[in-house]
């Protein structure tokens, strides 16, 4: 174990390296966001396929053994069968004294288009704004989300290489191209590889969300999951001049269904809901309080008003460790410019749940399907309902005094010299979840992201002192963790 002064001297030394190739680092960036490898769109698969294959000879130049794995194919709803891109499996280092960290992000984006909105090409890096270089902003998509932290989290490598130091740790790699589009085929990846690739690995980190706030950095610890329903009303299309007043109408039994969900202050009315909600403890009400988070900053970001609550507690605890449930649209009601009248036959509902530690998703699908039917039948309609859940994905929750989040904590206090927000995010991280369950390892969320960084929005960007002081913070990382054993 090295003592605190020359682990100093030593960090000095990094951080030193950092700055002065800074520029080489933002090049990195710009040669990664000028690749459009949206896997979202079956045209742009090939471009995928081209960014998997430069991050695999990134890793590689830096001596990593690099095995791009073929995970198939999967079938487009028109029918036609695209190839998955190949996930890297990279490995460096296998010294046995040393812990074993397992890295994980994605180098494939959200479509973006400069018409959309852009103010510069999405798929040309752009760094502007800032009377000081360390306040520009880094412009491109994929910026933040998540070429600028997997590039950090390499160059933090790199780093120790070119200054012929060794190796705090050992490196596990695992980088994807399909995580916008539901991470296809790496869930039977984890699992095949769970003896052999992953079978010394300690520790888990992934770095794809973002800080609470715009300054202040953040620890990740859980994430809600999320529960989709389809509600099915109805029979034939029929018009409302010959019919109207004289029937059951599908839309409107849909929307009274819909109507019984949630009241104006954002509580769900259905019944038993919140009953293995995990009870609040006083040590977890205190994370809260320390919490930096400007109420305005976030209604600016967001570009909302008024929110339900008026206090940072209570909309943080709505936000992260309480379930919601919101409305997103009805197929089959008409919905272009104009009048139509219709009588719509068959209209479907979609909401979803948000849920949190300690609700059951298969306890949840049927206190909503009783509550709808309890609901529907006192409306004696002899319109059809059927209930279904097409998604459900559990909630992810880490312990904050682990090893690993103290090696973290350490490691944000001596780079941004304060300690960082311990948070939660209140959206659904499906690859958190799939690491702890199949691995049953340590996992930390560790975000380089600033809040206002506008991951799947037009103008992403990452800043270019988050880019840079987010390599840093890896580098030291890697040094605290080296200490835990």
């Amino acid at each position: 174990v090295m003592s605190s002064t020359s682990t100093s001297t030593l960090e000095m030394e990094i951080f030193q390296y950092i700055d002065v190739h800074q520029s080489d680092f933002i090049e990195d960036l710009k040669e990664w966001v000028a690749v459009e490898s949206d896997s979202i769109q079956p045209d742009l698969r090939k471009e995928v396929e081209r960014m998997m294959a430069l991050a695999a000879d990134r890793l590689a130049a830096l001596g990593a053994t690099v095995n791009l794995v073929n995970l198939g194919s999967h079938e487009l709803p028109d029918g036609q069968n695209l190839p998955l891109p190949p996930v890297i499996l990279g490995e460096l280092g296998k010294d046995p004294q040393n812990p074993t960290v397992c890295f994980y992000g994605h180098v494939d984006v959200q479509p973006a288009k400069k018409e959309d909105g852009w103010k510069t090409d999405p798929y040309t890096l752009t760094e502007i704004n800032g009377v000081y270089i360390f306040l520009r902003n880094l412009y491109g998509r994929g910026a933040t989300d998540n070429k600028g932290p997997v590039l950090a989290w390499i160059n933090a490598v790199e780093t120790f290489k070119a200054l012929k130091l060794a190796m705090p740790v050992n490196f596990r790699f695992v980088i994807e191209g399909m995580e916008e589009a539901g991470s296809l085929g790496l869930e039977k990846l984890l699992e095949e590889e769970k003896q052999h690739f992953f079978s010394d690995v300690d520790y888990i980190v992934i770095s794809d969300n973002l800080w609470l706030s715009n300054k202040k950095p953040a620890l990740t610890y859980g994430s809600r999951g999320n529960a989709c329903f389809f509600v099915e009303c109805g029979s034939k299309d029929l018009h409302s001049g010959t019919f109207g007043g004289i029937i059951h109408e599908p839309l409107t039994d849909l929307i009274a269904l819909l109507d019984s969900l949630v009241d104006p202050t954002g509580r769900i009315q259905i019944p038993g809901i919140y009953d293995s909600v995990a009870a609040l403890t006083e040590e977890e009400r205190k994370l809260y309080e320390s919490i930096e988070f400007d109420l305005e900053e976030h209604k600016s970001n967001s570009g909302v008003k008024k929110f339900l609550f008026g206090t940072k507690e209570e909309i943080l605890l709505h936000l992260w460790r309480y379930p919601s449930l919101s409305i997103h649209g009805i197929e089959g009601a008409f919905h272009e410019p104009g009048i139509k009248t219709v009588i719509p036959a068959k209209v479907i509902g979609k909401f979803s749940i948000r849920q949190v530690p300690d609700m059951d998703l298969s306890v949840v699908k049927q206190q909503v399907v009783e509550h709808l039917e309890g609901v529907f039948s006192k409306r004696n309609s002899p319109n059809k309902l059927k209930v279904s859940m097409p998604l459900g994905a559990k909630p992810w929750l880490a312990d904050v005094n682990d090893l690993l989040y103290k090696a973290a904590r350490r490691a944000i206090k001596t780079v941004f010299g304060e300690d960082p927000d311990l948070i939660r995010d209140g959206s659904t991280i499906p690859i958190a979840r799939m690491f702890q369950t199949i691995m049953q390892k340590s996992v930390m969320m560790l975000p380089i992201g600033a809040a206002d960084d506008g991951e799947h929005s037009q103008n992403e960007k990452i800043s270019r002192q988050n880019y840079i002081e987010g390599t840093k913070l890896f580098a030291a990382f890697f040094l605290e963790v080296s200490k835990l054993h």
